[in-house]
């Protein structure tokens, strides 16, 4: 909770609503608690899935984000909201017109802290020097994904739907990994 008494997801989710993120086909289905299409088998997540997601992200003000399967943007502008001005958001996503719209959407937040860009084919994530503070995929993995628990900098945690069941991936100061499991949640596949 911030000092204000508001949950900082419930925060985000007012100040970037999904009907901004949606195409105009979808915009009136906006408030539905469901996955809405956008194009080429690609979705806008429920929002109390997202919402969940974030809740187990536990995004910390000034962190560094990577948001694999961004899409729409929304996920990415939620996150900026999160880590404010002295965090940083990557978003990745592997369709690239999916993602020329998501770098729009995202850019017309006005959070320039964040960027969405095409994700690099065959290559899962982006490393960076550290590792990143917080990992959110949203895209079903079949198995956990090393490349991505590889990514994590001490201290990290990442949120990844494997099959149809949540995981939580934490990494301590000292570079062990715990994965905990939240949940059932139906999600495209991540390729």
């Amino acid at each position: 909770m911030t000092a204000d008494g508001v949950d900082p997801v419930t925060a985000a989710m007012v100040a970037h609503p999904r009907v901004d993120f949606l195409p105009p086909a979808q915009r009136r289905h906006a408030s539905e608690d469901r996955p809405l299409p956008l194009w080429h088998g690609q979705t806008s997540s429920q929002p109390s899935t997202v919402a969940e997601m974030l809740r187990l992200l536990d995004v910390p003000v000034g962190a560094h984000v990577l948001d694999v399967g961004a899409g729409s943007g929304w996920t990415t502008a939620l996150l900026a909201h999160l880590v404010g001005p002295t965090g940083t958001v990557l978003g990745l996503e592997l369709d690239p017109e999916l993602a020329a719209w998501g770098a729009r959407n995202l850019d017309a937040t006005d959070q320039p802290w964040a960027r969405l860009e095409p994700a690099d084919p065959g290559a899962l994530g982006r490393p960076r020097a550290g590792g990143w503070d917080r990992v959110l995929v949203s895209a079903a993995a079949r198995v956990l994904p090393d490349r991505l628990v590889e990514q994590l900098a001490p201290g990290g945690r990442m949120v990844v739907p494997v099959r149809s069941t949540m995981h939580l991936v934490v990494r301590d100061q000292a570079g062990e990994v715990r994965v905990s499991t939240h949940g059932s949640y139906a999600f495209v596949p991540l390729r």
